[in-house]
C-alpha cells in the first residue's frame, strides 16, 4: 500500500489549503483514512479520520470548525480541507490508512499504513 500526500506549503495565518493523500495498493473504499501532524519537537497527534463510506467522520478539537476531512472512492484520495490556519498548525501533515472500515479512539492505534507527509508552515 502507497499513501502520496501532497499539497502542503507555507501559507499566511488565516488562509486556506487543501491537502490530498492518493492512495494504491489495496481497495480504497474499503478502509477508513485518517490524517495526523507531528509539529518539531511534539509527539505525532490526530487531526482528522474518515470511514470507508464518508459518512462518519471525526476531528480532534484543536480543528474542528475549521478542518473538513473528505473523500473520494472513486479517485482513491483522501482530502484535509484547512481553513482558517493558525501557526500552530504547522507541522508534517502525514495521511493513514486504517485497518478496518470505521476507527475509533485511539485513532492512531486502528492505522496500519502511513504516508511520508507533506509540509504545512503557517507564517504569523
Amino acid at each position: 500500500v502507497q499513501l502520496q500526500a501532497s499539497g502542503g506549503g507555507l501559507v499566511q495565518a488565516g488562509a486556506s489549503l487543501r491537502l490530498s493523500c492518493a492512495a494504491s495498493g489495496r481497495t480504497f473504499s474499503n478502509y477508513a483514512m485518517g490524517w495526523f501532524r507531528q509539529a518539531p519537537g511534539k509527539e505525532r497527534e490526530f487531526v482528522a479520520a474518515i470511514n470507508w463510506s464518508g459518512s462518519n467522520t471525526h476531528y480532534a478539537d484543536s480543528v474542528k470548525g475549521r478542518f473538513t476531512i473528505s473523500r473520494d472512492n472513486a479517485k482513491n484520495t483522501v482530502y484535509l480541507r484547512m481553513n482558517s490556519l493558525k501557526p500552530e498548525d504547522t507541522a508534517v501533515y502525514y495521511c493513514a490508512s486504517a485497518a478496518g472500515k470505521v476507527v475509533t479512539k485511539p485513532f492512531d492505534y486502528g492505522m496500519e499504513y502511513w504516508g511520508k507527509g507533506t509540509q504545512v508552515t503557517v507564517s504569523s
